[in-house]
């Protein structure tokens, strides 16, 4: 939270280092503010999700949403919570993401889902974080996943470091259509808490998801010139198995954990057998 240092009666407080937050003086105490914050939220048809999120988030100065086309009422939601909203066609995950930090109205944004909540000690991690002053321009915290009613802490599901506090100016959103991430050139520092992602997936829904992704996957890597072979397809659920579920110890999570893995496994069957796929077709 923020840091105070005692100030003698009837003295000046210190100014700030260059290129800090700013100071501002409690009675006998000066207390570092932190830069504004946004929040970016990409949704459709989230109203469901949506406004625990927006409370998750609430402490930040601005919070704008990037909705494409939702038939629910999200944007409503969203306007009534005081987020700003913004319709905008959909571009893909990763050009869409990169959208709504253009929009926002301060350099560092927090990127959020919809279905994802900040938990009160990442929250202060975040608060600390900005106002230190800054000895990173990025930073990556754990993200807790719950699946099949389990939070799950082990295995592919935990951590699952997740890069989204930024200052735009040194890091922005890769232009992949699924699987996106944030690329920045500087250090990254590691928040304390974590963001916790409420999927409200059944579980057929979930794997209609991953069917859209690894499509999307192969697609990406027949586009870079990408080829998969046999043994591709045949090893790597197998080396990802053993990674996620013995030596990262998913076998802790149960019944939750040991089906999360499998469905990662066969994700990786599926998206270099697609890949092969249509590198025969041509």
């Amino acid at each position: 939270m923020p840091d105070a240092s005692p100030t003698a009666p009837g003295a000046a407080a210190p100014l700030p280092a260059a290129g800090s937050a700013p100071l501002s003086v409690h009675g006998a105490a000066v207390v570092r503010a932190r830069p504004p914050l946004s929040v970016a939220i990409i949704t459709l048809n989230a109203a469901g999700q949506l406004a625990a999120c927006l409370d998750s988030c609430a402490f930040a100065d601005d919070i704008v949403v990037i909705d494409s086309g939702s038939s629910d009422a999200t944007r409503e939601l969203a306007r009534e919570r005081g987020a700003r909203v913004v319709e905008m066609a959909w571009l893909g995950y990763g050009p869409q993401k990169q959208a709504a930090v253009g929009h926002a109205l301060h350099d560092w944004v927090l990127c959020l889902d919809a279905d994802e909540r900040v938990t009160p000690e990442l929250r202060a991690g975040i608060e600390q974080a900005l106002a230190a002053g800054g000895a990173h321009r990025a930073y990556r915290m754990a993200r807790a996943n719950r699946f099949m009613g389990r939070i799950l802490r082990h295995g592919e599901g935990y951590p699952d470091w997740s890069l989204r506090l930024f200052h735009r100016g040194h890091a922005r959103w890769s232009a992949d259509p699924v699987h996106e991430k944030v690329e920045t050139s500087g250090t990254v520092g590691t928040l304390p808490g974590d963001l916790l992602h409420e999927s409200a997936d059944t579980l057929e829904s979930y794997l209609a998801k991953q069917n859209r992704y690894t499509s999307l996957q192969a697609a990406r890597l027949h586009e870079q010139g990408r080829a998969a072979g046999w043994g591709r397809i045949a090893f790597s659920p197998l080396l990802r198995f053993i990674k996620f579920y013995v030596f990262r110890l998913g076998f802790l999570d149960g019944v939750p954990g040991l089906v999360h893995i499998s469905i990662g496994c066969g994700n990786s069957m599926l998206k270099y057998a697609k890949l092969r796929s249509l590198s025969r077709s041509q």
